[in-house]
């Protein structure tokens, strides 16, 4: 499963980076408003940090726009995937920039028939928000497991599954436990992954007994 990192932050990109887990990066219009830059010098900075693709998203509506946005953010760098909304324009404009060779990252996805649709049209990535569902009082993994299994079902459908809106460590394992293809996380999520209490306590038994040895290795 590849680890795309949700921010628009680029030092915390760059810590991710090199600590070698990054595969890929989103953004979002609220990502990209909370860094305080300009969208283009943001997203150009970031792909020339990550080798994999890098979701910009359009801010426009309406498919005439939306698709003019979207060939200005692609024309960026070759690892721009174009953000779309699952909305009847987005999947119209999906389908466009799709055939024209770009990578496409359809969100907002809430439901498998929204999901068959974005494969349809030609989506790359569809992005479901399983922490969203969540707080409406569902278990938004489950729709993780129905996606998989109706784009199991047909093997022509190419489009991964991104799963977005990961609120915990738990979310990450079980979409890695489901099979997602992708899984997109804050910072945070990442390097709370890192901890365990006994992973701790572990390491400072070790370093106490090694103390008590009198040796050094180098």
């Amino acid at each position: 499963m590849q680890f795309f990192i949700d921010t628009a932050d680029t030092q915390e990109i760059k810590a991710l980076v090199e600590a070698g887990f990054v595969d890929g990066v989103t953004t979002n219009p609220s990502l990209i408003a909370k860094s305080g830059r300009n969208i283009l010098e943001v997203i150009a900075e970031i792909c020339a940090m990550v080798e994999g693709p890098v979701s910009a998203e359009v801010a426009a509506t309406d498919h005439e726009t939306m698709l003019a946005e979207g060939r200005k953010l692609a024309a960026i760098a070759s690892n721009v995937a174009v953000k779309l909304p699952l909305t009847v324009d987005g999947l119209k404009t999906c389908r466009v920039l799709s055939d024209e060779g770009h990578m496409v990252n359809v969100t907002l996805c809430f439901s498998p028939s929204q999901a068959l649709l974005a494969a349809k049209a030609g989506a790359t990535y569809i992005s479901p928000f399983v922490g969203r569902l969540d707080d409406m009082g569902k278990d938004g993994m489950d729709l993780i497991d129905d996606i998989l299994e109706i784009y199991s079902s047909y093997p022509d459908l190419q489009t991964q599954v991104l799963v977005a809106s990961v609120r915990t460590t738990r979310h990450v394992e079980r979409a890695a436990m489901l099979g997602a293809d992708v899984v997109t996380v804050p910072p945070k999520i990442i390097w709370d992954m890192f901890k365990h209490p006994l992973t701790d306590k572990g390491l400072e038994g070790f370093m106490k007994d090694w103390a008590g040895t009198g040796q050094s290795i180098l």
